[in-house]
């Protein structure tokens, strides 16, 4: 298998997608067009940056392997590549689902990711 790719999503969305079988994704997805994906690389930054101080979040291993041609490592913030779903998400193809809580210090913590 390879690598997984991540994705933080606030809980009760996930969990509505838990039940739908599917995730279309979060509001800045909708509107970019794909699904915003990270490697285990660049999570913390993708918390750091876009999710500072929210709780209730949860981090979602997805299988790349499952996603096909649909899944594509575009350049994004500082040059780097970025997996990027221009499909939904089945839940079918997710790994597991973690709490993303905040540590004392503000910061997320994370679980330990294969990278």
């Amino acid at each position: 298998m390879t690598e997984p790719i991540y994705k933080i999503c606030p809980s009760a969305m996930w969990r509505e997608a838990e039940r739908n079988g599917v995730f279309s994704g979060a509001p800045i997805d909708l509107a970019d067009g794909y699904i915003h994906f990270s490697t285990a690389k660049q999570a913390v930054e993708t918390a750091a940056k876009h999710f500072a101080g929210q709780d209730d979040l949860v981090l979602v291993a997805v299988d790349p392997d499952g996603l096909g041609e649909q899944l594509k490592y575009e350049v994004s913030r500082g040059g780097a590549l970025f997996p990027h779903l221009y499909a939904t998400l089945s839940t079918s193809d997710v790994l597991w689902v973690k709490p993303l809580p905040l540590g004392s210090d503000g910061r997320h913590v994370f679980p330990e990711l294969a990278a």
